[in-house]
Protein backbone atom coordinates (compact mmCIF):
# COMPACT_ATOMS: atom_id res chain seq x y z
CA UNK A 1 0.00 0.00 0.00
CA UNK A 2 1.74 3.38 -0.81
CA UNK A 3 1.88 5.75 2.29
CA UNK A 4 -1.66 7.91 0.83
CA UNK A 5 -3.74 4.89 1.58
CA UNK A 6 -2.01 3.57 4.96
CA UNK A 7 -2.66 6.67 5.81
CA UNK A 8 -6.95 6.81 5.18
CA UNK A 9 -8.84 5.52 8.73
CA UNK A 10 -12.56 5.10 8.05
CA UNK A 11 -14.20 6.82 10.80
CA UNK A 12 -15.56 4.08 13.58
CA UNK A 13 -18.88 5.69 13.14
CA UNK A 14 -19.18 4.93 8.99
CA UNK A 15 -18.00 1.16 9.53
CA UNK A 16 -20.50 -1.66 8.88
CA UNK A 17 -20.94 -4.13 11.72
CA UNK A 18 -19.49 -7.03 9.59
CA UNK A 19 -16.85 -6.00 7.06
CA UNK A 20 -17.30 -9.40 5.17
CA UNK A 21 -18.20 -8.83 1.32
CA UNK A 22 -16.61 -11.87 -0.23
CA UNK A 23 -18.29 -13.81 -3.23
CA UNK A 24 -16.81 -17.11 -2.37
CA UNK A 25 -16.12 -17.99 0.46
CA UNK A 26 -18.55 -15.92 1.86
CA UNK A 27 -19.87 -14.49 5.43
CA UNK A 28 -21.00 -17.50 7.36
CA UNK A 29 -23.41 -16.08 9.97
CA UNK A 30 -22.16 -15.84 13.76
CA UNK A 31 -25.32 -17.75 15.04
CA UNK A 32 -24.46 -20.64 12.65
CA UNK A 33 -20.90 -20.86 14.09
CA UNK A 34 -22.12 -21.02 17.20
CA UNK A 35 -24.70 -23.89 16.96
CA UNK A 36 -21.91 -25.81 15.60
CA UNK A 37 -20.01 -25.45 18.62
CA UNK A 38 -22.84 -26.71 20.31
CA UNK A 39 -22.89 -29.59 18.44
CA UNK A 40 -18.62 -30.43 17.62
CA UNK A 41 -17.59 -32.26 20.27
CA UNK A 42 -20.48 -35.05 19.28
CA UNK A 43 -20.33 -34.33 15.74
CA UNK A 44 -16.84 -34.47 14.59
CA UNK A 45 -14.82 -37.09 14.67
CA UNK A 46 -16.64 -39.79 13.99
CA UNK A 47 -17.82 -41.70 10.41
CA UNK A 48 -19.79 -40.04 8.36
CA UNK A 49 -22.06 -43.59 7.74
CA UNK A 50 -23.39 -43.17 11.84
CA UNK A 51 -26.97 -41.66 12.09
CA UNK A 52 -25.85 -38.20 13.82
CA UNK A 53 -23.96 -37.10 10.51
CA UNK A 54 -26.89 -38.79 8.41
CA UNK A 55 -29.31 -36.90 10.20
CA UNK A 56 -27.74 -33.74 9.56
CA UNK A 57 -27.52 -34.91 5.73
CA UNK A 58 -30.72 -35.53 5.40
CA UNK A 59 -31.60 -32.10 7.27
CA UNK A 60 -30.09 -30.54 4.61
CA UNK A 61 -31.62 -32.72 1.75
CA UNK A 62 -34.90 -32.25 3.23
CA UNK A 63 -34.29 -28.22 3.81
CA UNK A 64 -33.28 -27.50 0.24
CA UNK A 65 -36.49 -29.36 -0.88
CA UNK A 66 -38.37 -26.94 0.97
CA UNK A 67 -36.33 -23.90 0.25
CA UNK A 68 -36.73 -25.13 -3.69
CA UNK A 69 -40.20 -25.97 -4.08
CA UNK A 70 -39.41 -28.86 -5.35
CA UNK A 71 -41.75 -31.56 -6.62
CA UNK A 72 -42.23 -34.99 -4.53
CA UNK A 73 -40.07 -36.79 -6.93
CA UNK A 74 -37.08 -34.57 -7.42
CA UNK A 75 -33.51 -35.96 -5.24
CA UNK A 76 -31.09 -34.01 -3.53
CA UNK A 77 -27.94 -35.47 -4.56
CA UNK A 78 -24.62 -34.42 -2.89
CA UNK A 79 -21.25 -35.15 -3.21
CA UNK A 80 -17.40 -34.08 -2.83
CA UNK A 81 -15.39 -31.91 -4.62
CA UNK A 82 -17.23 -29.09 -5.24
CA UNK A 83 -18.92 -27.28 -8.75
CA UNK A 84 -15.49 -27.80 -10.53
CA UNK A 85 -16.07 -31.71 -9.59
CA UNK A 86 -19.74 -31.70 -10.59
CA UNK A 87 -18.60 -30.80 -14.18
CA UNK A 88 -16.56 -33.66 -14.60
CA UNK A 89 -18.91 -35.69 -13.25
CA UNK A 90 -21.52 -34.58 -15.47
CA UNK A 91 -19.59 -34.98 -18.84
CA UNK A 92 -19.98 -38.67 -17.45
CA UNK A 93 -23.17 -39.59 -16.33
CA UNK A 94 -25.32 -36.28 -17.76
CA UNK A 95 -24.40 -35.42 -21.10
CA UNK A 96 -24.94 -38.58 -24.05
CA UNK A 97 -23.34 -37.57 -26.73
CA UNK A 98 -23.72 -33.65 -27.30
CA UNK A 99 -24.37 -30.91 -25.27
CA UNK A 100 -24.49 -26.87 -25.49
CA UNK A 101 -23.18 -24.45 -23.26
CA UNK A 102 -23.89 -20.74 -22.47
CA UNK A 103 -20.66 -19.13 -21.93
CA UNK A 104 -20.82 -15.89 -19.87
CA UNK A 105 -17.65 -15.54 -18.00
CA UNK A 106 -15.20 -17.55 -16.01
CA UNK A 107 -17.17 -20.33 -14.29
CA UNK A 108 -20.01 -20.94 -17.86
CA UNK A 109 -16.74 -21.32 -19.80
CA UNK A 110 -14.86 -23.61 -17.70
CA UNK A 111 -17.94 -26.56 -18.00
CA UNK A 112 -17.84 -25.87 -22.02
CA UNK A 113 -14.20 -26.62 -21.75
CA UNK A 114 -14.52 -30.02 -19.48
CA UNK A 115 -16.93 -30.72 -22.58
CA UNK A 116 -14.91 -30.24 -25.27
CA UNK A 117 -11.79 -32.32 -23.69
CA UNK A 118 -13.84 -35.11 -23.15
CA UNK A 119 -13.00 -38.07 -25.69
CA UNK A 120 -16.21 -39.89 -25.26
CA UNK A 121 -18.52 -36.68 -26.55
CA UNK A 122 -18.93 -35.04 -29.28
CA UNK A 123 -17.72 -31.39 -30.17
CA UNK A 124 -19.69 -29.23 -27.92
CA UNK A 125 -22.26 -26.27 -29.11
CA UNK A 126 -20.69 -23.24 -27.58
CA UNK A 127 -22.46 -19.68 -27.58
CA UNK A 128 -20.74 -16.76 -25.79
CA UNK A 129 -21.36 -13.38 -25.40
CA UNK A 130 -18.74 -10.49 -23.99
CA UNK A 131 -18.17 -10.72 -19.94
CA UNK A 132 -21.20 -8.27 -18.72
CA UNK A 133 -23.95 -9.62 -21.01
CA UNK A 134 -25.78 -12.92 -21.12
CA UNK A 135 -26.65 -15.07 -24.45
CA UNK A 136 -29.49 -16.76 -25.41
CA UNK A 137 -30.05 -20.63 -26.07
CA UNK A 138 -30.67 -21.70 -29.35
CA UNK A 139 -32.49 -25.07 -29.81
CA UNK A 140 -30.48 -27.73 -31.48
CA UNK A 141 -29.91 -31.21 -31.62
CA UNK A 142 -28.32 -31.91 -28.31
CA UNK A 143 -29.31 -33.52 -25.12
CA UNK A 144 -27.79 -31.44 -22.79
CA UNK A 145 -28.26 -27.66 -22.47
CA UNK A 146 -25.99 -26.25 -19.63
CA UNK A 147 -25.70 -22.38 -17.81
CA UNK A 148 -24.79 -20.75 -15.44
CA UNK A 149 -27.33 -19.11 -12.77
CA UNK A 150 -25.43 -16.29 -11.72
CA UNK A 151 -22.10 -15.62 -13.14
CA UNK A 152 -19.83 -14.84 -10.29
CA UNK A 153 -16.86 -12.84 -12.21
CA UNK A 154 -18.71 -10.56 -13.90
CA UNK A 155 -22.60 -10.41 -12.01
CA UNK A 156 -24.95 -11.21 -14.61
CA UNK A 157 -27.70 -13.25 -14.02
CA UNK A 158 -29.31 -15.73 -16.20
CA UNK A 159 -33.46 -16.16 -16.95
CA UNK A 160 -34.00 -19.92 -16.77
CA UNK A 161 -36.17 -20.92 -19.51
CA UNK A 162 -35.85 -24.50 -20.91
CA UNK A 163 -34.96 -24.11 -24.69
CA UNK A 164 -36.29 -28.18 -25.21
CA UNK A 165 -38.48 -30.57 -23.80
CA UNK A 166 -36.39 -33.04 -25.69
CA UNK A 167 -32.83 -32.42 -23.58
CA UNK A 168 -31.80 -31.76 -19.94
CA UNK A 169 -31.27 -28.44 -18.86
CA UNK A 170 -28.30 -28.62 -16.33
CA UNK A 171 -27.95 -25.06 -14.40
CA UNK A 172 -24.77 -24.10 -12.34
CA UNK A 173 -26.04 -22.33 -9.56
CA UNK A 174 -22.99 -22.24 -7.12
CA UNK A 175 -23.87 -18.13 -6.23
CA UNK A 176 -27.47 -18.54 -6.66
CA UNK A 177 -29.06 -20.96 -4.50
CA UNK A 178 -30.54 -19.54 -1.83
CA UNK A 179 -31.08 -16.29 -2.97
CA UNK A 180 -32.45 -16.05 -6.63
CA UNK A 181 -35.89 -17.19 -7.37
CA UNK A 182 -36.04 -20.17 -10.12
CA UNK A 183 -38.95 -22.31 -11.12
CA UNK A 184 -38.20 -26.30 -11.40
CA UNK A 185 -40.56 -26.34 -14.38
CA UNK A 186 -37.85 -24.74 -16.73
CA UNK A 187 -34.70 -26.95 -14.94
CA UNK A 188 -33.50 -30.54 -14.55
CA UNK A 189 -30.29 -30.29 -12.68
CA UNK A 190 -29.74 -27.09 -10.23
CA UNK A 191 -25.93 -27.85 -8.87
CA UNK A 192 -24.43 -25.66 -7.21
CA UNK A 193 -21.95 -25.65 -3.81
CA UNK A 194 -22.58 -24.47 -0.64
CA UNK A 195 -19.65 -21.63 0.02
CA UNK A 196 -21.39 -18.40 -1.64
CA UNK A 197 -25.21 -17.89 -0.48
CA UNK A 198 -25.49 -20.86 1.38
CA UNK A 199 -22.57 -19.43 3.68
CA UNK A 200 -20.77 -22.84 4.57
CA UNK A 201 -17.67 -23.86 2.97
CA UNK A 202 -16.44 -25.51 -0.46
CA UNK A 203 -15.71 -28.99 -1.11
CA UNK A 204 -18.94 -30.06 -1.53
CA UNK A 205 -21.31 -30.09 -3.95
CA UNK A 206 -25.27 -30.23 -4.36
CA UNK A 207 -27.46 -31.24 -7.21
CA UNK A 208 -31.61 -30.89 -7.00
CA UNK A 209 -32.06 -33.48 -9.69
CA UNK A 210 -35.67 -34.01 -11.37
CA UNK A 211 -36.79 -37.46 -12.37
CA UNK A 212 -35.76 -36.95 -16.23
CA UNK A 213 -31.82 -36.03 -14.99
CA UNK A 214 -31.82 -39.15 -12.11
CA UNK A 215 -32.75 -41.30 -15.19
CA UNK A 216 -30.11 -39.94 -17.42
CA UNK A 217 -28.01 -40.98 -14.38
CA UNK A 218 -29.15 -44.46 -14.17
CA UNK A 219 -28.81 -45.10 -17.62
CA UNK A 220 -25.35 -43.62 -18.51
CA UNK A 221 -23.96 -44.83 -14.73
CA UNK A 222 -25.39 -48.67 -15.74
CA UNK A 223 -23.97 -48.68 -19.51
CA UNK A 224 -21.01 -49.24 -20.76
CA UNK A 225 -19.26 -46.11 -20.34
CA UNK A 226 -16.48 -46.08 -18.02
CA UNK A 227 -16.56 -43.47 -15.10
CA UNK A 228 -13.83 -42.92 -12.41
CA UNK A 229 -16.00 -43.85 -9.15
CA UNK A 230 -15.56 -40.74 -7.45
CA UNK A 231 -17.11 -38.88 -10.44
CA UNK A 232 -19.92 -41.82 -10.96
CA UNK A 233 -23.66 -39.73 -10.52
CA UNK A 234 -24.90 -43.16 -10.15
CA UNK A 235 -22.70 -44.06 -7.04
CA UNK A 236 -23.52 -40.36 -5.69
CA UNK A 237 -27.66 -41.19 -6.20
CA UNK A 238 -27.03 -44.59 -4.17
CA UNK A 239 -25.20 -42.94 -1.14
CA UNK A 240 -27.37 -39.49 -1.62
CA UNK A 241 -31.00 -42.12 -0.46
CA UNK A 242 -29.05 -43.36 2.53
CA UNK A 243 -28.68 -39.74 3.15
CA UNK A 244 -24.85 -40.02 3.13
CA UNK A 245 -21.70 -39.23 0.34
CA UNK A 246 -19.38 -42.00 -1.13
CA UNK A 247 -16.04 -40.62 0.53
CA UNK A 248 -15.78 -39.08 3.65
CA UNK A 249 -17.35 -35.09 3.41
CA UNK A 250 -16.34 -32.25 5.59
CA UNK A 251 -19.10 -32.49 8.26
CA UNK A 252 -18.72 -28.60 9.79
CA UNK A 253 -19.56 -27.85 5.47
CA UNK A 254 -22.88 -29.90 5.89
CA UNK A 255 -23.63 -28.93 9.06
CA UNK A 256 -23.33 -25.12 8.36
CA UNK A 257 -25.16 -25.17 5.23
CA UNK A 258 -28.06 -27.12 7.00
CA UNK A 259 -27.97 -24.21 9.62
CA UNK A 260 -27.94 -20.94 6.44
CA UNK A 261 -31.44 -23.17 4.82
CA UNK A 262 -33.12 -23.66 7.63
CA UNK A 263 -32.88 -20.12 8.58
CA UNK A 264 -33.64 -18.70 5.26
CA UNK A 265 -36.42 -21.09 5.27
CA UNK A 266 -37.74 -19.72 9.19
CA UNK A 267 -37.31 -16.46 8.00
CA UNK A 268 -39.63 -16.63 4.57
CA UNK A 269 -37.83 -18.89 2.07
CA UNK A 270 -36.55 -18.47 -1.21
CA UNK A 271 -38.62 -15.42 -1.91
CA UNK A 272 -37.66 -14.00 1.25
CA UNK A 273 -34.59 -14.31 0.66
CA UNK A 274 -33.84 -13.27 -3.18
CA UNK A 275 -35.94 -9.95 -1.97
CA UNK A 276 -33.40 -9.73 0.68
CA UNK A 277 -30.61 -9.74 -1.89
CA UNK A 278 -32.12 -7.41 -4.54
CA UNK A 279 -32.73 -4.67 -1.72
CA UNK A 280 -29.26 -4.89 -1.11
CA UNK A 281 -27.70 -5.05 -4.92
CA UNK A 282 -30.17 -2.40 -5.54
CA UNK A 283 -28.30 -0.24 -2.74
CA UNK A 284 -24.93 -0.40 -4.52
CA UNK A 285 -25.95 -0.23 -8.04
CA UNK A 286 -28.28 2.99 -6.91
CA UNK A 287 -24.97 4.39 -5.23
CA UNK A 288 -22.60 3.61 -8.59
CA UNK A 289 -25.35 5.24 -11.17
CA UNK A 290 -25.93 8.39 -8.32
CA UNK A 291 -21.99 9.08 -8.76
CA UNK A 292 -19.67 10.51 -11.17
CA UNK A 293 -16.75 8.29 -11.07
CA UNK A 294 -18.50 4.70 -10.97
CA UNK A 295 -20.94 2.72 -12.91
CA UNK A 296 -22.61 -0.59 -12.78
CA UNK A 297 -20.38 -3.20 -15.21
CA UNK A 298 -23.54 -4.82 -16.50
CA UNK A 299 -25.67 -2.05 -18.62
CA UNK A 300 -28.95 -3.90 -18.90
CA UNK A 301 -30.38 -3.86 -15.80
CA UNK A 302 -32.43 -6.86 -16.01
CA UNK A 303 -29.08 -8.61 -16.28
CA UNK A 304 -27.37 -7.11 -13.27
CA UNK A 305 -27.12 -10.08 -10.40
CA UNK A 306 -29.00 -9.67 -7.23
CA UNK A 307 -25.91 -11.46 -5.31
CA UNK A 308 -23.04 -10.12 -6.62
CA UNK A 309 -22.02 -6.43 -7.51
CA UNK A 310 -20.19 -5.24 -10.04
CA UNK A 311 -19.00 -1.57 -10.12
CA UNK A 312 -16.73 0.16 -12.30
CA UNK A 313 -14.57 3.13 -11.54
CA UNK A 314 -13.45 5.75 -13.58
CA UNK A 315 -10.39 8.45 -12.47
CA UNK A 316 -9.55 6.40 -9.26
CA UNK A 317 -7.73 3.31 -8.91
CA UNK A 318 -10.89 0.95 -7.70
CA UNK A 319 -7.92 -1.28 -6.21
CA UNK A 320 -6.97 1.53 -3.79
CA UNK A 321 -9.99 1.31 -3.00
CA UNK A 322 -10.23 -2.04 -1.85
CA UNK A 323 -6.73 -1.98 -0.41
CA UNK A 324 -8.06 1.03 1.93
CA UNK A 325 -10.95 -1.19 2.75
CA UNK A 326 -9.36 -4.06 3.41
CA UNK A 327 -7.09 -2.11 6.04
CA UNK A 328 -10.05 -0.75 7.83
CA UNK A 329 -11.72 -4.23 8.13
CA UNK A 330 -13.97 -4.21 5.07
CA UNK A 331 -12.71 -7.07 3.18
CA UNK A 332 -13.13 -9.28 -0.04
CA UNK A 333 -14.17 -6.29 -2.39
CA UNK A 334 -11.56 -7.13 -4.67
CA UNK A 335 -12.54 -7.61 -8.63
CA UNK A 336 -12.22 -10.83 -10.31
CA UNK A 337 -8.71 -11.20 -10.80
CA UNK A 338 -9.12 -12.84 -14.66
CA UNK A 339 -11.37 -9.98 -16.05
CA UNK A 340 -8.80 -7.34 -15.79
CA UNK A 341 -11.05 -4.25 -15.14
CA UNK A 342 -10.54 -1.17 -12.52
CA UNK A 343 -13.61 -2.17 -10.72
CA UNK A 344 -14.82 -3.77 -7.13
CA UNK A 345 -16.60 -6.71 -6.36
CA UNK A 346 -19.62 -6.50 -3.44
CA UNK A 347 -21.10 -9.67 -2.22
CA UNK A 348 -25.06 -9.33 -1.20
CA UNK A 349 -25.88 -13.23 -0.16
CA UNK A 350 -28.78 -13.09 1.97
CA UNK A 351 -26.21 -13.58 5.06
CA UNK A 352 -25.19 -10.15 4.07
CA UNK A 353 -27.42 -7.53 6.14
CA UNK A 354 -28.61 -4.88 4.23
CA UNK A 355 -27.63 -2.29 7.12
CA UNK A 356 -24.08 -3.09 6.04
CA UNK A 357 -24.38 -2.53 2.51
CA UNK A 358 -25.48 1.10 3.52
CA UNK A 359 -22.69 1.48 5.98
CA UNK A 360 -20.36 0.08 2.85
CA UNK A 361 -21.59 2.73 0.75
CA UNK A 362 -20.80 5.55 2.99
CA UNK A 363 -17.30 4.09 3.27
CA UNK A 364 -16.88 4.08 -0.54
CA UNK A 365 -17.67 8.13 -0.72
CA UNK A 366 -15.26 8.47 2.22
CA UNK A 367 -12.56 6.44 0.51
CA UNK A 368 -13.06 7.75 -2.50
CA UNK A 369 -12.73 11.58 -1.38
CA UNK A 370 -9.47 10.59 0.68
CA UNK A 371 -7.95 9.02 -2.25
CA UNK A 372 -8.85 11.97 -4.65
Amino acid sequence: MSATETSISIPAELLPEDGRFGSGPSKVRQEALTSFLDIAPRYLGTSHRQNEVKREVSRLQNGLSELFSLPQEWEILLGNGGSTLFWDAASFNLIDFKSQHLSFGEFSSKFATVVQKAPHLEEPEIISSVPGTCPAADPSNVDVYALTHNETSTGVTATLNRPSKDALTLVDATSAAGAINWDSDQVDCYYFAPQKALASDGGLWLAACSPAAIARIEKLSGGERWTPAGLDLGIALSNSRQNQTYNTPSLATIFLAAEMVEWINASGGLSWADERCRRSSNTIYEWASDRTFAEPFVNQISDRSPVVCTIDFEDVDAGAISRVLRANGIVDTESYRKLGRNQIRVATFPAVEPSDVDALCACLDFVVEALS
